[in-house]
């Protein structure tokens, strides 16, 4: 699609009120049209405008039925009055600025599969308990798995114009933010984008998140050790690093790179501790039987010998399993199995007070 046809399309798109179509109005502003994706913003001439939601629903439904090939990549932001100064509500801090945002906390697992994202929205939750406010970032670009931890799977982010610039509003769920590039694409498709790509992808949400003011952003780090761990370092200044691991030594080993990879010179960030997770398995009606399927304390070991915390040792519990699959962290009960998130938490929080 190229801009002129977005444009006659979007002639199709008339305001009730106003008795004009959009584009006639002058509504489109900054309109982007790639083979990847659409994006413009929407002006409206007042604050809450009764039509703003339908006519956004509106573009959206004629570009997918035209050109379905940009289902999922269609990105609308809302500017509201623009002759007005924002009101207090929208003159909220972004991350980074005015060190409004506390701490920024890297969860990493070099390998793939051992929990990590779990362990981020149980954390979130833990600390959120505690009186925190909390962000998650899910920067796992190939993976994404907060929408679904989260029971957010279809959720669409809003945009809207703060002091001239474009912001994208996070979810709430549970008091805490959440961004993910899984509310961008559709979860029945595979991410398929080259480094720069998704590296561009993460640097948008990075950049353009409206967070307001947090005291915990919590990044739910992907897999490995390479480029985009790279930009993410770059990008942000992060307190500290948490990495996930299973007791196996197969995982083991790619710890062993991952704490490499922050203690590196040229990036420097602090390694908080390791979490062992799925450290033992223990069936729901046996509370008492521990079986290691995945071998004993290996991760103790290594943090032992790399001279880190062992923050946390979580089990393989079935209802940890169970609350994942239906969007709502098990932390989020006074349950034994959400106190291991509550130590975690604690001796995340000893830790950091310790710097």
């Amino acid at each position: 699609m190229t801009q002129e046809e977005l444009f006659g399309l979007l002639h199709e798109v008339v305001h009730p009120e106003r008795q004009g179509d959009i584009v006639t109005l002058g509504m489109i502003e900054n309109p982007t049209v790639t083979s990847e994706k659409i994006q413009f913003s929407l002006v409206f001439t007042r604050n809450r405008d009764p039509f703003a939601a339908a006519i956004k629903k509106r573009c959206e439904e004629l570009i997918v039925a035209r050109h379905p090939e940009y289902a999922g990549n269609i990105h609308i932001f809302i500017k509201e009055n623009p002759n007005k100064k924002p009101t207090e509500t929208h003159e909220r801090t972004v991350f980074g600025s005015d060190g409004k945002t506390g701490r920024i906390v890297a969860i990493s697992s070099a390998k793939g599969g051992v929990g990590k994202s779990t362990v981020t929205a149980n954390l979130a939750v833990a600390l959120s308990k505690k009186g925190y406010r909390v962000g998650i970032l899910d920067a796992d670009i190939y993976g994404p798995s907060q929408p679904m931890l989260f029971d957010l799977e279809g959720y669409q982010p809003d945009g809207i114009e703060v002091d001239g610039h474009e912001w994208i509003r996070p979810a709430d769920r549970f008091g805490i933010l959440i961004m993910s590039i899984g509310f961008f694409i559709n979860p029945k498709d595979a991410l398929m984008w080259r480094g720069p790509m998704a590296i561009n992808a993460l640097r948008q949400m990075i950049r353009q998140t409206l967070w307001g003011e947090l005291d915990f952003l919590l990044i739910d780090m992907p897999p490995g050790t390479g480029d985009i761990h790279l930009s993410i370092l770059q990008e942000m200044s992060l307190s500290g690093a948490i990495i996930v691991s299973t007791p196996q030594k197969i995982a083991l080993a790619d710890v062993v790179r991952g704490i490499s990879m922050f203690r590196n010179e040229k990036i420097g960030i602090p390694v908080l501790g390791l979490v062992e997770n799925m450290a033992w398995f223990t069936p729901e009606e046996l509370p008492d039987h521990k079986y290691y399927l995945f071998g004993k304390e290996g991760t103790k070991r290594l943090a032992e010998k790399e001279q880190l915390p062992l923050l946390a040792q979580i089990p393989l519990i079935q209802n940890i399993m169970e609350s994942a699959d239906e969007g709502k962290p098990i932390s989020m009960e006074n349950t034994p199995t959400s106190e291991y998130y509550q130590l975690l938490a604690d001796h995340m929080l000893e830790v950091l007070n310790k710097q």
